[in-house]
């Protein structure tokens, strides 16, 4: 996406961040590194909006976190975007995905339908192409947890608001 946005996203548990950073260290290890925001936890995003909705986005966000439990996602396989340039690994799309998709969609054009995912790194497709089979060597599906609602304004990233999901189901 060119020029300045938002991106409102759901937040992965501690554990899933630990796995999906071993699989990223395997890329490294290899050369690999990628273009993606460093430090940015591992997330689903949930909407891409334009800068002048931020406040409407913070209201959102915290009356859902108030109306949501954290709940578990299946990344149960990975994926690449057309063109080439992302890897992710993917949750299966299920009921609790979807109703916190829909609590926090916005009106906003979206430049592609969505596709819940978790980047893994963003490069060259060429780069990516390598680095997929160290990605299939390495990942093996995983049960975790969306916690946390989380809104940034990209680029440069810059950290607006966070809201935890209730605890418990």
């Amino acid at each position: 996406m060119a020029g300045k946005f938002l991106a409102l996203m759901a937040d992965l548990d501690e554990g899933t961040q630990e796995r999906m950073s071993s699989w990223y260290a395997s890329l490294q290890e290899a050369g690999f590194k990628g273009v993606q925001t460093p430090d940015l936890p591992y997330h689903v995003t949930m909407a891409i909006l334009p800068l002048d909705r931020e406040g409407e986005a913070i209201s959102r966000m915290q009356k859902v976190a108030n109306e949501f439990s954290e709940f578990p996602v299946h990344l149960s396989h990975i994926g690449m975007f057309a063109g080439g340039s992302v890897l992710f690994a993917a949750p299966e799309r299920d009921a609790r995905l979807n109703e916190l998709h829909e609590a926090l969609e916005f009106d906003a054009p979206q430049e592609y339908p969505w596709t819940p995912h978790a980047t893994l790194i963003i490069d060259k497709p060429e780069t990516i192409q390598a680095a997929l089979p160290l990605v299939v060597k390495s990942f093996t599906p995983l049960l975790g947890k969306i916690t946390r609602l989380h809104l940034c304004e990209f680029q440069p990233k810059r950290e607006i608001a966070a809201f935890d999901l209730l605890k418990g189901e």
